[in-house]
């Protein structure tokens, strides 16, 4: 029989092949695109722990400024939020009355950006690693602390070095 003429019965074979590779491609790469970019590896998410209040931040050359009053999720000792500005994002929490920490808020393992706390932790929402409040690494998968900066903190201004 020439080879450019098929028979229905070829054109089925044809269409029942196509269909068997397509849902064994499925069935092979379905798990390994999970486990890439932000999906979670395990069966659950992991806990993303309490939403952090967000402030706003400005910025001037290296210098990022926040003002902090008594209304600010930053206004008292233990206080924790996200300042968002031009430059990044960051997470500060005011260890004592005019004392603060600043860390990037991109965690280490696959960059998503910390947005919630457990506890004392900052919890990726990705893959679920947590961060002390001075940014070591206190549950993975993430290796790496998370990059601190430096800060001033006078007359209701928080000053953070960039």
């Amino acid at each position: 029989m020439p080879h450019d003429t098929l028979t229905p019965a070829d054109d089925s074979r044809r269409q029942f092949c196509a269909a068997a590779c397509r849902l064994a491609s499925v069935a092979t790469l379905g798990p390994l695109l999970g486990a890439c970019g932000g999906g979670s590896s395990s069966p659950t998410a992991p806990s993303t722990g309490t939403p952090l209040s967000t402030v706003a931040g400005s910025v001037s050359g290296r210098t990022v400024t926040v003002t902090i009053d008594g209304a600010s999720p930053l206004g008292a000792v233990g206080g924790l939020a996200q300042v968002r500005t031009a430059a990044g994002v960051f997470l500060v929490s005011r260890t004592a009355e005019d004392t603060f920490t600043a860390l990037t808020a991109t965690c280490t393992h696959e960059a998503c950006e910390i947005t919630g706390f457990s506890g004392a932790r900052f919890v990726c929402p990705c893959h679920g690693s947590q961060f002390s409040a001075g940014g070591a690494v206190l549950n993975g998968p993430a290796t790496r602390a998370l990059p601190t900066f430096a800060t001033a903190f006078s007359g209701g201004v928080l000053t953070i070095a960039i």
